[in-house]
């Protein structure tokens, strides 16, 4: 286990002895000097995990020393002691970003308490794990450097009240982190309210989001309140921003300028503060660039983007999902079970396109219906079976090796037969226009005309589908 490392910076020796000493019992590596000078080389260096200043130093005042090291290193903890104990000083002190202060003369145990919470504030939130690798408080579950990352995020995001953009596949945990954040932040005791943009027919997303008066519209009959108003003084999620239409992106970006709205209908403004944070599984630039997504509100809500990674990039971490998930078919009643090493390898080696949602979704469908207590690899392997997703990731990625060399053997073919005979301009997009006519058409007979989810197994925006649909005069399948 690594120890952390407090930086002392005290011109007054026999307090620093004192300090270096009740620290290093407690289990700390510390470094002393009795000069600014000499902590601010140590820090520029990077070391250190938590900073205790005096005030009165012979080469610098301490307060003045705090927010250059914020600025350098923000998330580095600095504790101001001094002997000046009056409100002006611990007042200065944490105006200017000090984690905490301490008048002297003072106990070495409080000393000591602060230096605790302060490294554990630093740590990464992933730390909070248990022996069992089982979070009793965090829904993020993993120690993978992927995740470990993930919680660092967490961490420097949580005192702030930036606005969030979390990019990921379906399935990666997006809801989770933004709950994360709000559970963890300085809005937790405020509500923490999620909103679906896929989920919400687009005539009524306005309403849902604002609010609308009795009468608004046909069927109004009552005020309603929106999303905004409900999470007042918390955080707003707004989850598939892509998919909001243009004309509610249009007043949301009114929202975050003017930090104000009015309901459908309604004729009085009402101020807002709610944190947001929105998620997509959407290319946003690549919507921008077509024209269904609003850039001045993109750069909006881009102020801090995080990227959640795909479970096949985090595959260290199924066991502990693993684990994770089969105490949470106990809690709801399933019966207690446990898995071999076999099965769990066998649980890796999945590509797993559906990312946690569909390693949970397996493990509940286990623990309901494996009749033995002990789940094995053959009841991995039968799983895989039932729901035709044999295809491991290696031969994930040898089917996509053979669709690029069948692709390309027909192009070779389309070059061959056309030598020295090509279009002067104009070819990419007449090729692109080919293959998209029958991938569409394939796609949309695959998921028996339902445009919804052929276009999210194309990764396009509905509006977009229906688009290609009606431009390249794809026949509308009608799903049964």
């Amino acid at each position: 286990m690594n120890r952390s490392t407090i930086l002392v910076a005290d011109d007054d020796a026999a307090i620093r002895t004192v300090v270096v000493q009740a620290l290093t019992r407690a289990g700390y590596d510390v470094r002393a000097a009795g000069n600014a000078a000499t902590l601010w080389q140590w820090i520029e260096k990077g070391e250190g995990d938590l900073v205790i200043t005096d005030v009165i130093m012979p080469d610098e005042n301490g307060l003045d020393l705090v927010p250059r090291i914020r600025r350098l290193r923000p998330d580095l903890r600095i504790v101001v002691m001094s002997a000046q104990t009056t409100l002006m000083t611990a007042v200065k002190a944490t105006e200017k970003g000090a984690f905490d202060y301490l008048p002297k003369p003072f106990d070495i145990n409080d000393l000591i308490s602060i230096v605790k919470r302060g490294i554990e504030s630093e740590k990464d939130i992933g730390a909070r794990l248990n022996e069992d690798g089982v979070d009793e408080t965090l829904p993020l579950i993993g120690r993978s450097p992927a995740m470990q990352e993930v919680y660092r995020t967490v961490a420097r995001l949580m005192p702030t009240d930036l606005t969030v953009m979390i990019n990921g596949e379906s399935g990666t945990g997006k809801e989770l982190f933004a709950r994360a954040l709000h559970d963890y932040g300085k809005r937790k005791s405020a509500p923490f309210v999620a909103v679906n943009m896929a989920a919400i027919p687009r005539e009524l997303i306005e309403s849902e989001l604002f609010g609308h008066e009795k009468g608004a519209f046909t069927g109004a009959v009552a005020r309603s309140t929106g999303r905004f108003e409900q999470a007042e003084g918390g955080t707003l999620f707004l989850d598939e921003i892509g998919d909001m239409p243009l004309e509610a992106q249009t007043r949301l970006l009114r929202v975050l300028q003017d930090g104000k709205y009015t309901s459908v209908g309604g004729r009085h403004a009402m101020y807002t503060d709610v944190r947001i944070i929105t998620a997509t599984h959407h290319d946003l630039r690549q919507l921008i660039r077509q024209g269904l997504f609003r850039e001045d509100l993109f750069f909006r809500l881009n102020v801090v983007p995080v990227r959640l990674p795909p479970l096949r990039d985090r595959t260290g971490d199924i066991p502990e999902l693993v684990r994770h998930f089969l105490a949470q078919a106990v809690n709801s009643g399933l019966p207690w079970k446990t898995i071999d090493a076999e099965a769990l390898e066998a649980l890796r080696g999945h590509s797993w396109p559906g990312n946690v949602r569909e390693l949970e979704n397996m493990v509940q469908r286990l623990a309901a219906l494996c009749p033995q207590e002990m789940i094995s690899a053959a009841d991995i392997h039968r799983e895989f079976e039932q729901c035709g997703n044999v295809a491991s990731s290696n031969s994930m990625n040898s089917g996509n090796d053979g669709l690029a060399q069948t692709v390309e053997d027909q192009l070779a073919e389309y070059f061959a037969a056309h030598n020295g005979s090509l279009p002067a301009t104009g070819l990419y997009d007449r090729i692109l226009k080919e293959i998209e006519k029958p991938l569409i058409t394939l796609t949309l007979q695959a998921t028996r005309g339902n445009q919804v989810k052929a276009a999210q197994v194309l990764g396009l925006n509905r509006n977009t589908l229906r688009k290609k649909i009606k431009e390249l005069e794809i026949p509308v399948i009608r799903g049964g």
